[in-house]
């Protein structure tokens, strides 16, 4: 999709109604599926932000921005995310986490970034995250400076998130979970799946 059509669908995004969580369980692990409203309160989940970050690359294509994090000993090592985290004493809200988070990790500055709207939580299991996804948009290509955090940039064509041959499905088997069978994404090479699959299912949805 050229990125001045993006520009014109801004609008309407703004007004669509969301997908919410049917949208997002058709990419959701089964494990995900155990947990319904009532329970998640009861985990008392951290609060926390991300932001799927839309821009026009050299080629005036529209791309959305996803990182590899770095690998650590932690339940989300090396997994595909947007650019987020956990909700600091100073974020007056959940927007301000999911911008400062993002200018902390991929060094994209607030002050260049408009955001479009909020969508729905995604309850994340294995570390008790509640998180708050948001879209939002710059109109020039950005430069993007990963901190420690960051592995690696993924320019990511929105026209492959729309592209239903991109959805697949593996078996993988993470530090808290052996041989699991979960949806996923095929994009720039990598497997998306878990919590960042399933807002990417509420997004295609949205877009499409």
């Amino acid at each position: 999709m050229n990125f001045d059509d993006f520009l014109h669908k801004i609008p309407h995004l703004q007004r669509q109604k969301l997908g919410g969580l049917e949208a997002q369980f058709r990419l959701a692990p089964k494990m995900r599926l155990q947990y319904d409203a009532e329970k998640i309160a009861a985990k008392k989940p951290k609060k926390a932000a991300v932001l799927a970050l839309f821009y026009p690359n050299k080629q005036r294509e529209t791309c959305f921005l996803l990182t590899q994090r770095a690998s650590y000993k932690g339940t989300h090592s090396a997994q595909i995310s947007f650019p987020g985290g956990k909700v600091d004493a100073v974020d007056k809200n959940l927007t301000t986490t999911a911008l400062r988070e993002t200018f902390e990790e991929v060094g994209v500055p607030s002050s260049a970034i408009k955001m479009i709207r909020e969508l729905t939580d995604v309850y994340i299991p294995p570390s008790n995250f509640l998180a708050t996804p948001f879209i939002g948009f710059t109109e020039k290509t950005p430069t993007f400076t990963p901190n420690h955090e960051v592995a690696e940039i993924l320019e990511i064509r929105l026209k492959d998130l729309l592209n239903n041959t991109n959805i697949s499905s593996i078996n993988i088997t993470t530090s808290y979970a052996k041989n699991i069978h979960v949806p996923c994404f095929k994009l720039h090479h990598k497997i998306v799946w878990g919590a960042t699959a399933m807002m990417l299912s509420e997004i295609k949805e949205l877009l499409k």
